[in-house]
């Protein structure tokens, strides 16, 4: 049992590491939120403008797209409708991430992100060491959430090994 507590204390380090690249996980998604954000007010942008150009609003273009017997044309409409509510999603997040304090951004990260956009942020995460506030408290958190995760699946296990493990004789 020499090596438990090195190995407990390991597991704990490891798991505190790793929940203290959340922050950093999600200010790179805020930045990468940022940038989907601009893209998609430029391609609304522009369905505004060719709607104006034939005397309608978005809305309006968007109904008549949608209502076309040409299949593409109707796809079309349905796109940009579905392009007009995540960039409405995504402005309600910002705005989100904007009116909360530190850890309040984790929260919001954690019960709002896009998950598309959450994808790709992890295809490109680079993890950073933890200097803020809840770097910080996010790895102290998970070393001990990791170090408790270990402690109570090796009292499961050592149950388990009472109950299930070889038999010692009694007539030794």
């Amino acid at each position: 049992m020499m090596l438990a507590r090195p190995v407990a204390l390991a597991f704990g380090l490891l798991a505190g590491i790793a929940t203290s690249q959340v922050p950093e996980f999600a200010q790179q998604y805020r930045q990468r939120l940022g940038g989907a954000i601009d893209a998609l007010q430029t391609v609304m942008l522009q369905a505004a403008e060719d709607a104006q150009r034939s005397g309608l609003d978005v809305d309006g273009a968007i109904a008549r797209l949608k209502a076309s017997g040409d299949q593409l044309v109707a796809a079309q409409g349905r796109s940009l409708e579905e392009i007009g509510d995540r960039l409405a999603n995504m402005r309600a997040e910002r705005e989100a991430y904007l009116q909360s304090d530190e850890f309040g951004r984790l929260l919001v990260f954690l019960t709002s992100a896009d998950p598309e956009l959450v994808a790709r942020t992890y295809d490109d995460f680079e993890p950073a060491v933890p200097v803020t506030a809840e770097g910080i408290l996010a790895g102290i958190l998970g070393l001990f959430a990791g170090l408790g995760a270990l402690r109570v699946s090796s009292t499961f296990l050592r149950g388990l090994w009472k109950v299930f493990g070889p038999r010692r004789s009694a007539a030794r």
